[in-house]
């Protein structure tokens, strides 16, 4: 008979690596927990900011307390953490608010299961109970909503406050009556759409952020090419992506043959007439104003200019797009059959001047909802930060806009879900009752994060708060000004239902994902191999 050894047997690659079990669950539950505490110092209006530092040659610093922004920055080996990271990504793209609240859920709920777990409690029946937990706290959140969609006078104060709820826990808190003020009336412009696109922003250095404003038209920062006309009304405006810059011979990677410097003139003088051959066919389409994503070279420009034409050149793709989407053009490409090609239009183009820069103003553009936003402000890290803030605020407002429901802020919802899902857990027999409570357990930190953030005693304002609810107090929340807990409908702390059930539905996910591995497979490194073939 064969004798069997008992040595375990390695089926990967040299250079493979596998953590099994335990080793597996602990290493998921290190990486999120220490990514949720990386970004939970940034909860909150008293929520502090992050410095955030590239090595390159640039060196370039981004401060921020934007969740997203944080975790996209960092690079992160653990494979549980990225998860977190995409999973803030996803927030920040669906939603636009609550990506640091989503990452301090899903890593407060598992650092409660890494307790239950070491209570010999299995991973399966823990999401079992956190499934009910969730439903239950969906269904406490959607009771507790107010809708004053009907109501355009109410609605209006609600946009408000919602706005002013987001900016508050941002770099632009200080003047969020301003922003606030900025942000409901560019979403309002959009009459429901909700299309962001239409909303563009630009960022201007100097002054400060107080001297931001609202301009209902668009603006394209650009210049005008020479000779051209610097004022155009009724304008007939045809948007292109096409070679502007063949009338110079381009001599890089190609050999022409010629037997004498005449023959380099025939090319060049063949090469210039094909560009007018090309200007002729884009001025008849009947135009007054010719904008082009590429280079327009001084040739072409010339003829523009005799054709009083206004040209602008290299306009970026996005702001192409979006100027093709606002005067109710297409971006053409061919110029042959004019009757095919749909021109933009606008009723006036001139230029501006915002600090010491020259700017394009389009006005009464095709899509009336369309409006720009300028930025000012002292320097570019604040600039940058304040159109991040600005961005959230836009987004939660237009998602708003669809979906009418509020919900009150200040850790109101999630003591309302945490003592939903407790009463539950109290009604539940067995071992998913523990993971229930480990749920509103989860819950509750966020409150007591936000307290702490703000260097309050956090363990007794949540205890009033938990008081005060069971008492029937449902719009009680966190008064980070006084350092109490009061009635949020009264503060105007309010929130939109979308975001909040978002962070709760797309955090507890995350956290069932994370806590289902048992087992964590590295491939191995691919090997170098040397070039056989050297040139």
């Amino acid at each position: 008979m064969a004798s069997m050894s008992l040595a375990p047997v390695n089926i990967f690659k040299a250079g493979a690596d596998e953590e099994r079990a335990e080793t597996a669950r602990l290493s998921s539950f290190v990486g999120a927990i220490a990514i949720g505490d990386l970004v939970k110092s940034t909860l909150g209006p008293k929520g502090m900011d992050k410095i955030l530092l590239s090595t390159g040659r640039e060196g370039t610093v981004t401060v921020t307390n934007d969740g997203a922004t944080i975790l996209k920055a960092i690079g992160v080996d653990n494979p549980a953490a990225k998860i977190l990271v995409d999973m803030s990504k996803v927030q920040d793209d669906e939603v636009g608010d609550g990506t640091t609240s989503v990452t301090v859920l899903a890593a407060e709920l598992l650092r409660e299961a890494e307790l239950l777990i070491a209570r010999k409690i299995h991973p399966q029946t823990i999401i079992a109970g956190w499934r009910e937990a969730t439903k239950a706290a969906r269904e406490a959140l959607a009771k507790s909503a107010v809708d004053h969609g009907g109501n355009e006078e109410k609605f209006h104060k609600d946009l408000i406050n919602i706005a002013e709820t987001t900016l508050s826990s941002k770099l632009l808190t200080h003047h969020k009556d301003h922003f606030t003020k900025l942000a409901v009336d560019a979403v309002l412009r959009l009459k429901g759409s909700g299309n962001l696109e239409a909303i563009h922003v630009i960022k201007k250095l100097g002054g400060s952020l107080i001297d931001s404003y609202l301009d209902e038209g668009f603006l394209l920062d650009k210049k005008i090419g020479v000779n051209q006309p610097k004022r155009i009304e009724n304008a007939k405006i045809l948007i292109a992506n096409t070679a502007m810059d063949t009338d110079k011979i381009k001599i890089f990677g190609s050999r022409v043959r010629v037997d004498s410097t005449a023959k380099v003139a025939e090319i060049e003088q063949a090469e210039k007439e094909k560009m007018k051959e090309k200007v002729e066919r884009i001025l008849k389409h009947g135009i007054n104003c010719f904008i082009n994503r590429q280079l327009i070279y001084n040739y072409p420009e010339q003829m523009f200019a005799a054709a009083g034409v206004m040209a602008i050149e290299h306009a970026d793709f996005a702001g192409v797009e979006r100027l093709a989407l606002v005067t109710g053009g297409e971006i053409a490409s061919t110029f042959d059959h004019p009757e095919l090609v749909k021109l933009g239009s606008c009723k006036l183009i001139e230029e501006v001047m915002i600090g010491e820069d020259k700017l394009l103003h389009f006005s009464g553009v095709a899509m009336g909802e369309a409006c720009t936003i300028v930025l000012r402000g002292a320097t570019q890290q604040i600039i940058d930060e304040a159109e991040r803030s600005l961005h959230d605020a836009l987004c939660v407002l237009a998602q708003t806009v669809k979906d009418t429901r509020t919900v009150y802020g200040g850790g109101c919802s999630e003591m309302l879900m945490a003592n939903a899902v407790m009463e539950l857990a109290k009604r539940t027999p067995g071992k998913e009752s523990l993971a229930m409570e480990s749920f509103a357990k989860a819950l509750s930190t966020l409150p007591t994060i936000i307290a702490d953030n703000a260097g309050y005693d956090s363990a007794d304002l949540v205890s009033q708060l938990r008081a005060a609810h069971i008492e029937g107090k449902t719009t009680y929340g966190l008064d980070m000004k006084e350092a109490s807990i009061a009635d949020m409908a009264s503060l105007g702390v309010v929130e939109s239902f979308q975001v909040k059930r978002q962070v709760l539905l797309s955090a507890a996910e995350a956290a069932e994902v994370i806590l289902r591995v048992d087992d964590i497979i590295k491939a191995a490194p691919r090997k170098r191999v040397p070039d056989r073939h050297p040139c």
